[in-house]
């Protein structure tokens, strides 16, 4: 059986905007579809590893893939996008990536390409990775 590794690369991914309110609006509404939450104020937010700020030239060309637990939320994430901000780049349905890859494509503020993602049927050996510390170390 094939096996794909998740969550061991990235730390964290820095997304630098131009107008840190309308992205705020916009993540917060796509993410909130695919039910994650966003937090942070003033001169940031983050939504787990996704961390944004103003604080210097904004980020473009990126491509950004949000994992959906089913095609039922990668449409609600494009809906989600569009009605906060976002622009159509590639309206939800099945990619020829791998069976089951199911997706659609929305520009961000900055015009950055943020995707969400269906890859179908799978059994992923742990919800997330979870860190913990003790504060008397």
């Amino acid at each position: 059986m094939p096996e794909t590794h998740a969550g061991r690369l990235f730390d964290h991914v820095h997304l630098r905007v131009t107008d840190l309110e309308a992205s705020r609006t916009f993540y917060t509404a796509a993410l909130g579809a695919l039910g994650r939450e966003v937090g942070g104020a003033g001169s940031y937010f983050n939504s787990d590893e996704l961390w944004v700020t103003s604080d210097g030239d904004p980020t473009v060309g990126l491509h950004l893939a949000f994992q959906a637990e089913d095609r039922e939320a990668v449409q609600r994430f494009y809906d989600a996008a569009l009605a906060a901000g976002g622009r159509d780049n590639g309206r939800p349905g099945e990619r020829d990536y791998h069976p089951g890859y199911y997706a659609c494509y929305v520009l961000d503020p900055d015009g950055n390409n943020v995707e969400a993602v269906y890859h179908g049927p799978a059994r992923r050996s742990a919800p997330s990775v979870v860190f913990s510390w003790d504060d008397a170390a």
